[in-house]
């Protein structure tokens, strides 16, 4: 099928030894679960092996060879994804487990912290009803512990954020505003320009989950004007078990840290500790070192194709989706219903048909979408549903696999017709 704007697919598909497997009596798996986990190249998971087999070390002070191979690599990964993002210095970059924990990381951080970042009693925190549990949870904690104020934005009827009172929401009382980027359950690109305008005239933190948009469209820190942003590796062709926190430099050198042990330390006495720099004092204990050197492989693999050729891809891909869908009966999209300022993962209902049968009905063709509310349940809660059917794409993604995608859902109002 020829599209405009389109990645040369069949070449790209080569890489990516999973996309070939056969499942349920050899149907060729039809993978639309991108925004849960990408799959990964062979050149991520040639760089897995080769470390393990090759220099497999703890990293940092050992002064014997293979500790010195895997030093290396390790901190190459750093160089190459502060390069990705377009951070200032490579020292803003931290390692940590995942999206979740990088988050975790912010919000425990300014609860300890000293004023003027700390976060307490007569303060607010703002977030919004578009987002991830991951970016909800830990600011609940965090202000069910210091007794600050939790607000949010609310949802319009097409799935956009309602700033119409960002006034009022985002207050000279407000320490931090933390949202999403591009939403997992939505696929809405928020606008991050007025967000952060209005956050910086109070003085207000800025905190960017950034999952579902590194791994899709060029991801420039210095452009957001961001305090800090969060992503995840597994989504963007890395490995599982490793996720990145990029921070301001002097926001890093005054907050402090929250995890203590190994690798993050300067000195110890029985008496008190003092901290190693960032990024290592928000690195305690033994690093994902393998994930870290997969990721950065990753990002290897993402930059050699391009960004913004990935992100052209993907709305050619979103926009037929859309297109497709909007012919089946009974279908109804969650989130907006064009592919402006939009991402690619779309979430819709089937009639009274639930998402899980949906799902399953789907899986029996070989077609792997995602069902239920995807770790944002106030979206459903929004728009009155108990769940969703998801499917959700990337540079591998073909209009053939958004095809099987229509004809398995009229497969399944058959089947329960």
């Amino acid at each position: 099928m020829n599209m405009p704007g389109l990645l040369d697919t069949e070449a790209i598909r080569k890489d990516f030894p999973i996309l070939d497997r056969l499942v349920h009596d050899g149907k060729k798996v039809v993978y639309l679960d991108n925004a849960a986990t990408s799959q990964k190249p062979r050149q991520v998971l040639d760089a897995l092996s080769d470390y393990y087999e090759r220099y497999n070390s703890n990293v940092h002070r050992g002064v014997h060879v293979l500790a010195e191979e895997a030093t290396a690599a390790y901190e190459s990964a750093r160089d190459k994804i502060a390069e990705f993002i377009n951070a200032p210095s490579r020292d803003e970059v931290i390692f940590t487990k995942n999206a979740s924990e990088s988050l975790n990381l912010v919000a425990n951080m300014l609860g300890f912290a000293d004023e003027p970042y700390r976060v307490e009693r007569g303060t607010e925190i703002v977030i919004t009803e578009m987002e991830h549990h991951s970016n909800i949870v830990p600011w609940q904690l965090l202000s069910q512990r210091t007794g600050a104020k939790l607000k949010w934005f609310g949802l319009t009827d097409e799935g956009r954020l309602d700033l119409s009172t960002i006034d009022e929401v985002i207050t000279e009382k407000t320490k931090v505003v933390s949202f999403v980027l591009v939403s997992n359950i939505l696929g809405t690109v928020n606008p991050v320009e007025a967000i952060v305008r209005r956050a910086q005239e109070v003085g207000a933190l800025v905190v960017v989950d950034a999952s579902q948009a590194a791994p899709h469209m060029p991801l420039d820190v210095q452009a957001l004007q961001a305090d800090f942003v969060a992503f995840t590796g597994h989504k963007m062709c890395g490995p599982t078990g490793i996720g990145v926190l990029w921070g301001r430099q002097e926001l890093l050198e005054d907050l402090p840290p929250f995890l203590g042990g190994g690798e993050m330390i300067e000195t110890v006495s029985m008496h008190s500790s003092t901290y190693a720099p960032a990024p290592h004092k928000f690195e305690a204990g033994t690093p994902p070192i393998a994930q870290a050197i997969g990721l950065g492989a990753a990002v290897d693999y993402l930059a050699s194709i391009g960004m913004e050729n990935i992100a052209a891809h993907e709305h050619v891909i979103t926009g037929y989706a859309l297109e497709r869908l909007a012919s089946v009966p009974d279908l109804r999209i969650v989130g907006p219903v064009t592919a402006e300022d939009r991402g690619a993962a779309i979430s819709f209902t089937l009639g009274d048909i639930h998402p899980h049968d949906v799902g399953q009905v789907l899986d029996e063709q070989g077609i792997a979408v995602r069902v239920g509310h995807h770790c944002a349940r106030p979206v459903c809660l929004r728009y009155g549903i108990p769940a969703t059917t998801r499917a959700s794409f990337y540079l591998y993604s073909t209009p053939s696999e958004v095809d099987a995608l229509v004809e398995g859902l009229e497969h399944v109002q058959n089947f329960f017709g």
